[in-house]
């Protein structure tokens, strides 16, 4: 008996791969980001915050001794090439484990449903990464201890390093678990949900970091009742800034650095002075750094920082769906797409290498925010002396290099250097 055929099924449209659909959607949220993206720094980054433009570095001999200058490129040498050969064995490991089957296998072995093995696996991999580092970390840790700028002994300071770990492996973790989970319960529309809880998680955390983070690294204490805390707050009041407390980290039971920030938001802005910068620098150096960091929260830099970095996660996210979605790079790793909870060595190596092709961008516009934040220091104290005093304290005390590599500055200076910074001062003052 002849079979007659089916024309309903003969004519009827394949369903599309989720995959397939998932990478457009990804396409999509990554466009619609980095349209953001752009739209918010053309408006709210400071393109030209020098009122003339920025200058030409100062004369290092014009504000550092010649004994100065050479024990600041030595170190900054040494500490250049160190760091650079710590991030080239960080990225070649986490590609190897990443691009081929190891870093998969490694994760299938954890035992437990998928949300244990994101967690275990991620912490697993970024541990092997800060082992291979070890070596790299400890000669940097015994070259700041020979020059005076740590003071820590080497169980206190591994002891940091580890805590650093686990911070870091919990932020990655939630990140993981949102970008895993998401994929897992809606196959194409994952990376839009996902993208919008990356982009909140980068709010949330802006918030929650100065309250959970910072105390589990320094003690903080409040600055008693004085001329300076009376300084500091009619320093605030004169950039419009409400703050509710100035605190003192004890930051001298690590280093000898000297610093100072603000963190918060709106009426919860609180000034933290390292005590070494309260012990080590004249009154008027010291309220030149915090108008300086006031600055930044006068014009609400977190929250522009924020912003950016929630468009980022959107772009980030998106490109994550394209990448991980091409069969080749799937079938390479040895996982089955970004369901997979073996996809976490996958997804660290492509997020170490997307951070370092996109620090130019980011510490780019820092060092812009950070002019920025230097006029308003300038115009807010009228004391350039100060400021310039403020910069030379930093670089001696800090050992730093006055004429960095210019490639090594493009990459990874979130600053402008100290001698970019003595030439605004001279700019602003008019000199």
């Amino acid at each position: 008996m002849p079979v007659v055929p089916d024309d309903t099924q003969d004519h009827e449209t394949p369903a599309p791969h989720p995959e397939r659909g998932s990478r457009r959607v990804g396409l999509l949220v990554a466009g619609g980001g980095a349209l953001v993206l752009v739209a918010l720094a053309a408006v709210l980054v400071p393109w030209h915050p020098v009122p003339g433009g920025v200058p030409d570095p100062a004369p290092a001999s014009s504000v550092l001794t010649a004994q100065e200058i050479a024990r600041g490129e030595a170190f900054g040498t040494y500490a250049r090439w160190v760091s650079w050969s710590s991030l080239a064995v960080s990225l070649a490991v986490a590609l190897w484990l990443g691009l081929g089957a190891r870093g998969a296998a490694l994760v299938r072995r954890v035992p437990g449903p998928w949300w244990v093995q994101v967690p275990l696996g991620a912490l697993a991999v970024l541990a092997i990464g800060r082992f291979v580092t070890l070596p790299f970390a400890l000669a940097l840790w015994r070259r700041r201890v020979s020059e005076g700028l740590s003071t820590q002994g080497w169980s206190d300071w591994f002891a940091d390093l580890l805590l650093d770990l686990v911070v870091g492996a919990v932020g990655t973790a939630i990140a993981l678990l949102v970008v895993i989970g998401c994929a897992r319960r809606w196959r194409t529309w994952w990376p839009a949900i996902a993208g919008g809880i990356a982009a909140a998680l980068v709010v949330l955390g802006s918030f929650v970091y100065p309250v959970v983070v910072e105390p589990l690294f320094n003690d903080f204490t409040s600055l008693p009742d004085g001329q300076l805390r009376t300084e500091i707050l009619a320093v605030a009041d004169a950039e419009g800034v409400p703050v509710d407390d100035v605190l003192v980290a004890d930051a001298s039971r690590r280093t000898t650095a000297l610093n100072a920030y603000v963190s918060g938001f709106g009426s919860t802005h609180r000034v933290v002075l390292y005590d070494t910068a309260v012990d080590g620098l004249d009154q008027d150096e010291l309220l030149s750094v915090v108008a300086h960091e006031l600055g930044h929260a006068k014009n609400h830099d977190v929250a522009v920082g924020t912003a950016l970095g929630a468009a980022g996660a959107l772009v980030g996210v998106g490109l994550l769906a394209v990448v991980v979605g091409a069969g080749p790079l799937r079938r390479r790793s040895g996982v089955g797409g970004l369901a997979d909870p073996a996809v976490v060595p996958l997804v660290l190596a492509l997020f170490a290498v997307g951070s370092f092709l996109v620090s130019p961008i980011e510490n780019g516009i820092s060092r812009q925010i950070e002019r920025r934040a230097d006029v308003v220091a300038l115009q807010t104290t009228d004391d350039p002396d100060a400021f310039i005093g403020l910069q030379r304290e930093l670089a001696v005390r800090s050992v730093a290099d006055p004429t960095p590599n210019a490639w090594g500055q493009l990459w990874f200076g979130s600053h402008p250097t100290m001698l970019e910074r003595v030439a605004t001062a001279r700019r602003v003052a008019g000199e």
